[in-house]
């Protein structure tokens, strides 16, 4: 049997390709995590950009001398909001961490009273499965409390760090600001240190990521904004009008990163929540929660149209599978990562993918 050794070294390249891709991609991300603040500093120029050369092109003055007015009142702003949501996120987080138990022990009771309230002579189910349910049940109340309370008190401690915080806010507002006065000279020296053939695919590859993938965050960001702003509005309005919304801003918080994920969306926490209120007696809180509901759906309904300028073209099996293994790989992040270097690699491989992915690599062409 004669073997096809120029075949072989085709595919091989091809795997390698693929795998490599991936693989530089996963340490992109990893990086992006360990360079926070210039990754923060890099989307915010994106976003005041247009702001810049507004004002840049309208007044006499230099882009730097516009650059430092469009920053300073961004940052006004955005130190201003930070300073007001870590006030309320320490003193929800501390007083949700003094609660855990309580919170606990009434679930803990009120799923004893439901299995008690079973007719296991009736099902033909013996003592030893209540048991085994009750026990079940005090498990998972038990992981659900260590896991709130880690996340609690690592959250506390985090944004309670005054010299973090400072460290990481002085670094990116230095890192926007000289993204946005030397973008030209930065884009120059990054053209002059990388061979033309590299800087050329690069810069192909880039424009259809940025088009595909900046739309979508754009809009997706544009949409949980608005979305979150209700959310926060609406649960402070209802403790204000006396209904039990103990923490408003850790559950618009809660609903907002639901709300980011693809396929979940802020009906998988209001729904159950309202459910779980209805079946406590506190009827009047449900019916305002499905109203908040009705009320954010609307608004998603007639918003999305036009802010979602292009779709990703990706299946939602696809993107449930990318959040599965982003979970598996990073945590909870992963949620979010994984559909992300979904959307990347689909225009990097799109003539792949049309083909065939695996019927392209082991082509004989």
């Amino acid at each position: 049997m004669v073997v096809d050794l120029g075949y072989w070294k085709k595919v091989i390249k091809r795997l390698l390709t693929l795998v490599i891709t991936i693989i530089g991609i996963y340490l992109a991300f990893k990086m992006a995590v360990f360079y926070m603040p210039f990754l923060i500093a890099f989307i915010i120029s994106l976003l005041v950009e247009p702001i810049i050369k507004r004002v840049y092109k309208r007044s006499k003055l230099t882009r730097k001398a516009s650059a430092v007015i469009v920053l300073a009142i961004v940052f006004i702003i955005i130190v201003g909001l930070l300073i007001w949501g870590i006030a309320i996120l320490i003193d929800e987080g501390s007083s949700l961490l003094g609660s855990l138990n309580y919170y606990i022990d009434e679930g803990y009771n009120y799923i004893t009273k439901y299995i008690d309230g079973l007719n296991f002579d009736e099902i033909k189910l013996s003592g030893e499965v209540e048991t085994i349910l009750k026990n079940s049940a005090t498990n998972l109340l038990d992981t659900v409390s260590k896991w709130v309370s880690n996340f609690l008190t690592s959250m506390i401690s985090k944004i309670s760090s005054i010299g973090t915080v400072g460290i990481y806010t002085v670094i990116t507002i230095l890192a926007t600001y000289f993204i946005c006065a030397d973008r030209l000279y930065i884009l120059d020296q990054i053209e002059h240190h990388f061979p033309k053939e590299w800087v050329k695919k690069f810069s192909k590859n880039v424009k259809k990521i940025v088009t595909l993938l900046g739309g979508y965050l754009k809009a997706e960001v544009i949409l949980v904004a608005i979305n979150f702003v209700i959310v926060l509005v609406g649960l402070f309005g209802f403790k204000i009008f006396g209904l039990n919304v103990g923490y408003p801003l850790l559950i618009a918080l809660l609903i907002a990163f639901a709300d980011i994920l693809p396929i979940v969306g802020s009906g998988t926490v209001i729904v159950p929540w309202a459910i779980v209120t209805a079946m406590q007696g506190d009827i009047n809180l449900a019916l305002a929660l499905f109203i908040l509901l009705v009320i954010i759906s609307v608004i998603r309904q007639l918003l999305e149209p036009k802010v979602v300028s292009n779709q990703i073209g990706i299946h939602p099996i696809f993107t449930l599978i990318a959040m599965y293994t982003g979970y598996k790989v990073m945590g909870i992040m992963g949620m979010l990562i994984g559909p992300i270097i979904i959307i990347i690699l689909k225009p990097i491989f799109e003539t792949l993918i049309d083909k065939g992915i695996v019927k392209t690599i082991f082509d004989k062409r």
